[in-house]
């Protein structure tokens, strides 16, 4: 059974630990620094960015976290958590965990009125597209070398990353947790064989 952490310091991070208990693994919430001891993965929800980046820095978690995930410690992101992975911000200097060698902009398809769901094909994926919920979603702008593309909006036009893998590294601009559908999160604990 895989010890994964879900990050709960604000945000959606009871939905991800129940999907991931779903599939199986033992799962605990992580509020301070000790509570990463001896944990396999993590998953950083989504929230606010801002936020999650000041708590961590404020309780001494963040270059701790960053350095697990240097030494292979698989990480998924969702939202707020893709920001925080990505090694560039459009326009902000918040703090972040910048593991991912992308850029993102943050709320790049508008306010929550402007939040919607939409099909998507993610490479990797068996079974037909995922449903994926977008909630003040950020949009990857640029990638580097090293990370894959796992799913775009609008991918015959080759447009609006929502999705990458870099090693050890995944992330998505939207919500699977708050689907039924557990592909991505088995996709997650997939990374941790």
């Amino acid at each position: 059974m895989a010890r994964i952490g879900v990050l709960a310091l604000q945000g959606a991070f009871r939905e991800h630990a129940a999907a991931l208990r779903q599939l199986g693994a033992e799962v605990r919430e992580v509020r301070q620094l000790k509570d990463m001891d001896g944990l396999e993965g993590m998953v950083i929800p989504g929230g606010e960015s801002t936020t999650i980046g000041k708590l961590l820095t404020e309780w001494r978690m963040l270059e701790p976290l960053r350095r697990r995930i240097l030494d292979g410690m698989p990480v998924y992101g969702s939202c707020a958590g893709l920001i925080l992975l990505c090694r560039e911000i459009e326009g902000s200097d918040q703090p972040r965990l910048g593991v991912l060698d992308a850029t993102v902009r943050r709320n790049a398809f508008g306010r929550q009125v402007d939040s919607f769901e939409t099909d998507l094909a993610v490479d990797g994926l068996t079974g037909g597209p995922l449903r994926a919920v977008f909630i003040r979603a950020p949009l990857i702008s640029r990638v580097g070398e090293g990370v894959r593309v796992l799913a775009r909006l609008d991918a015959d036009r080759g447009e609006r990353i929502v999705a990458v893998r870099q090693d050890n590294v995944l992330a998505t601009s939207f919500h699977p947790e708050l689907t039924p559908d557990l592909r991505l999160h088995r996709y997650f604990l997939d990374m941790l064989a």
